[in-house]
Order: structure tokens, then C-alpha cells, then sequence
């Protein structure tokens, strides 16, 4: 409904229609709502694109009904919980916002997790449904005797599942609205898939709430284009997407990244933000025709999930249009740092400083906090930011908190880093990659700083590994760049030449690729384990 210029959604607690700026403005609310507000202002602006697919405001929030409708139907209720595992697709979309409308959980599950971690997963987070592709559901196979799980099939080609299209309810369906609790959980993000045991990061309606109303301050509008590339179960992603699809903005999905496609999609489609991981930016910055595409339309980039380096930064900033935004966290949330790299150029070697009304320490290996200059394992806490806890383990959700003399809860990043006299935060290590050798810290990152400046070197990870003699000593993986003449041998001795007498390194071995998971992060456990199994 629009009534004096101003665009408005249904407020069930209160019984009357609001505006979306009304909306915004109240303490909490939720991303159905703005999605229906945004639906009645401009029911035929473009929410969703994929490939030549194109999905209005209209016909998003009709779709987010059936699936709400249709999980309701089959008897779920506020808190109950499922699970989707596929690749990015408009009908992943819409199971997310529409189980949302319903006040029903997502546990989004990484493609990359074995079947087994899958299963374990859903048992879990005690999953209803599972919403899968045909891909997905084939890796599963020899798992799916022993779920308990409801299968449907994202893309009406999955063997033994309902298919998507016949289990939604009919068209013009429409679910019973719920009331949703800001302490509610919105969703249970699972921070291991591939290695480990999985744990479920609850993240409560609040927090969600909480990265919808600051996205204005990032240009996020109903003229707003951003194209997602990163997978749709990666905390990184959502940060981008729901705040994109609350303030009316376009979304267009890519299943799969690739450089090329990408810039020609950002061209196509005159996209003004992307949320990227550095590897990303690597390979956009790396591909022979990058100053040929047309990228002027671009407003906003942004990029978290692992380290990016000062010259990468600086790349970005000269060759591509628009402002350029680091953030510093973690899926748990806690604290986050901002580093707005175009307003502040001399500072591309850091994460930024704290966001407004964050508050981050460092702290020592005693808990307590360290004097000024000094570095230490950094926490954070912000007001509703932080996550309910790890699902189900109580023990893992007490390690991950540290609380200060009055009690106040941080969350544990893992990270070491130390503050600059003015206030920005610059990040060494992972506090369990640090390596130990002889009684000195050895910060892999140093090393792999030295390692990227060799001409023959296109990607580095240093790890360590278990020393008779030093307790750990450092042992460096490197991808050499096309056509170099040079050795391994050539590199080693070249960087232990420029490294301090407890940083040389005591291996080097040349890889044609380092493993990475889904959203660009060196394995380094799996180097480690691998280099140690060897």
C-alpha cells in the first residue's frame, strides 16, 4: 500500500500499515516485513536476476507466502528449524526469506561438507526439510537412508524428493503471521563442514535486524545493484544480500564465480556494490581484460573472510571505480573493525578501526588486557551483534566468550593484532597458526609477506610444523607464477636471505594451487596435515 508518497507494510503487533523509513526506524523489526513494504511501493521493480531469470518485489513476496504457507502446512512453527545445501539459485532465495516470513530457522550447510558432516548437521540443528539440488543430493545418497529429514528438490530434478515447484502451496496462499522474538534465532550458520565437527553458530533476529539498518549508511537503495558471487550459505554473502533485498535493491546471483563472467555480468547489469573475498579480487584485478569493462556504475565494494594485503588494496583503489570497504569479524559476531580504505589510503596495511559503538580489546595469554602497543589475541562486544551461542554446545559457547572485571561478554576472534597510535587495528595471525620456534613467535604472516614479493611467487601460505630441535619450525607453500624460470630452491634460499635468524623457513615446496575453502580461505590445517602425513 502507498499513501502520501510513502510506502507501507503491515504491522501485525501494532494493527496498523507502516513505512519502510518507519520501519527502519524502530528498534527492531524484521526483513519480511520491509521485503512486503518494498513489494507494495514498487511491486514491479526487479528483487532477483539470475542468468536471463528475472523475479519482481511482487512476485518475490508472493513466492516467500507459498513457502511459508507451505511450511506451516507441514506443521513447522516459530523455532523449528531447516536446512538448505545447493548451490546459489533463485529458489534458494526464496526458501531462505520465505522460511523466514514463517519464523522458521535456516541452517544454510556448505556444499563443500562431506555427507557425513551434512548428516550430522541437519541431526543437529533437528532439521525438518532439506532443500538440495540434484548435485547435492547425489553426494548424499549413501547418507539419506538414515535422515530424518524431508527432501525437496531446489531444482525439480532430484530423484526421491518432492520437487519444488509441487510442494509450495498454491498460488495466492498465504501463511498465518507469527510474532518473531528479537532474542529468536534466525538462523544457525555452521562453521565447519569440511574438516572437524561442525559448529552451529546461532545468530538471533536482532543481529540480522542490526546489519539491515546500518546498510543506508552504505548506499543500499531501491536504485542499488549488487551481484553476489560468493555461495548463499556463507555468512559473508548474507551481510550483503538481506540488506541489499530489505532497502529494495536488485540481487543478481551467480552460481559459480569466474573473473570473466563476472565482469561482464557487472557491465550487463550496472552494478553498484559486490561483496567479495580477496581471492576474488585477485583474479578480477588478474584478468587481461579488466580496464576494458565498463565498471563506472560501481558505488560500494566490500571484502572480509581473510587477509587482504595493502597492495591489493591499493590495485583495487586505482583501477576500480567506486569506494572500497574492509570489514573485520567474525560469524559470531562480537566486534567489528571498518577500514573505508578509500578515505583513508595510508592505512591499507590494516582492518580499520572499531565500528560505532563497538568495543575491542586485546588481551594476553593470562585474560588480561594488554598495555597500549602491545599485541594480543583480540575480543570484541557490540550491542546486538553477538550470537546467542554455538548450538547445542555449551562448552564451546563458554570458550569462545571472555568477560572483562564487570562481567561483560566478548566474543574470542583467535586473531593477534595490535593498535596504532590512531586507533586502527593491524591483524598478524590466527592465534593457533602462530608458530612457536625456539622459544620465539614466528607470525606466518610475516614470512608470507616476504615470500609475495619474489617475481617468480603468485601465492604463498606458511604453516608450522613439529621440530625436534626448535619445537616448530616454519615451512612455506608457493604457487609460482606462469612461465618463471625460477626453482624452489631459488626461493628459499632468495627469502631466508631477508628473514630474521628465528623466522627461516626449513622447507619450501612448490603446489600448483593452495587448497581454499568456499569463500577463499587458505586450509592451512590441511597443509599442515598433509606436509606432516608426507
Amino acid at each position: 500500500m502507498v499513501a502520501g508518497g510513502q510506502e507501507l507494510a503491515w504491522e501485525p503487533a501494532q494493527g496498523v500499515w507502516m513505512s519502510v523509513a518507519a520501519l527502519l526506524e524502530q528498534d527492531f523489526g524484521t526483513i519480511p516485513e520491509l521485503i512486503r513494504a518494498q513489494a507494495k511501493a514498487n511491486p514491479s521493480g526487479t528483487a532477483l536476476v539470475q542468468d536471463e531469470r528475472r523475479v519482481s518485489y511482487r512476485e518475490l513476496d508472493s513466492q516467500m507466502d507459498r513457502v511459508a504457507a507451505a511450511l506451516q502446512r507441514d506443521g513447522l512453527s516459530v523455532g523449528d528449524a531447516v536446512a538448505i545445501c545447493a548451490r546459489t539459485s533463485i529458489e534458494y532465495a526464496l526458501t531462505f526469506l520465505g522460511a523466514l516470513r514463517a519464523g522458521v530457522v535456516v541452517a544454510p550447510v556448505a556444499t563443500s561438507a562431506t555427507a557425513a558432516s551434512v548428516a550430522s548437521m541437519l541431526t543437529d540443528c533437528a532439521a525438518s526439510h532439506l532443500f538440495c539440488d540434484r548435485e547435492m543430493a547425489e553426494a548424499l545418497a549413501d547418507q539419506r537412508a538414515g535422515m530424518k529429514a524431508t527432501l525437496v528438490g531446489l531444482d525439480d530434478r532430484v530423484p526421491g524428493s518432492a520437487p519444488f515447484s509441487g510442494w509450495l502451496a498454491p498460488e495466492g496462499a498465504k501463511p498465518k503471521p507469527v510474532a518473531i522474538d528479537e532474542d529468536g534465532a534466525f538462523n544457525i550458520i555452521y562453521s565447519s563442514g569440511t574438516t572437524g565437527v561442525p559448529k552451529g553458530i546461532v545468530q538471533p533476529n536482532r543481529m540480522r535486524w542490526g546489519q539491515v539498518r546500518r546498510a543506508g549508511g552504505t548506499e543500499h537503495s531501491r536504485d542499488a545493484v549488487a551481484l553476489v558471487s560468493t555461495p548463499l550459505y556463507s555468512n559473508t554473502t548474507l551481510v550483503n544480500f538481506f540488506p541489499m533485498v530489505a532497502h529494495g535493491g536488485t540481487v543478481v546471483l551467480m552460481a559459480k564465480f569466474d573473473a570473466g563472467r563476472f565482469l561482464e555480468l557487472a557491465e550487463r547489469e550496472r552494478v553498484t556494490h559486490a561483496m567479495l573475498v580477496p581471492v576474488q579480487y585477485q583474479r578480477i584485478m588478474d584478468h587481461p581484460d579488466f580496464d576494458g569493462f565498463d565498471l563506472s556504475s560501481f558505488r560500494m565494494k566490500f571484502c572480509t573472510s581473510a587477509p587482504f594485503s595493502a597492495e591489493l588494496k591499493r590495485d583495487v583503489l586505482d583501477r576500480w571505480p567506486g569506494g572500497l570497504i574492509e570489514y573485520y569479524g567474525m560469524t559470531e559476531g562480537g566486534g567489528t573493525c571498518i577500514l573505508k580504505a578509500h578515505e583513508f589510503p595510508d592505512k591499507l596495511h590494516t582492518v580499520g578501526r572499531p565500528a560505532a559503538g563497538h568495543d575491542i580489546r586485546l588481551i594476553g595469554e593470562d585474560g588480561r588486557q594488554v598495555g597500549p602497543g602491545e599485541a594480543g589475541e583480540v575480543v570484541g562486544a557490540s550491542p546486538g551483534s553477538m550470537m546467542n551461542g554455538y548450538h547445542n554446545q555449551p562448552g564451546k559457547t563458554a570458550e569462545a566468550q571472555w568477560l572483562d572485571e564487570s562481567g561483560k561478554r566478548f566474543i574470542r576472534t583467535g586473531d593477534i593484532g595490535r593498535f596504532d597510535e590512531d586507533g586502527f587495528l593491524t591483524l598478524f595471525d590466527r592465534k593457533k597458526d602462530m608458530i612457536i620456534s625456539g622459544g620465539f613467535n614466528v607470525y606466518p604472516s610475516d614470512l608470507e609477506q616476504v615470500l609475495a614479493t619474489h617475481p617468480a611467487v603468485a601465492e604463498a601460505a606458511v604453516v608450522g610444523v613439529p621440530s625436534e630441535r626448535w619445537g616448530e619450525t616454519p615451512v612455506a607453500f608457493v604457487v609460482m607464477r606462469p612461465g618463471t624460470s625460477a626453482t624452489g630452491v631459488d626461493v628459499i634460499g632468495w627469502a631466508n636471505e631477508r628473514l630474521g635468524k628465528t623466522q627461516r623457513l626449513s622447507a619450501l615446496e612448490v603446489v600448483p594451487s593452495l587448497p581454499r575453502s568456499s569463500i577463499g580461505k587458505v586450509l592451512k590445517r590441511q597443509l599442515r596435515d598433509e606436509y606432516g602425513a608426507r
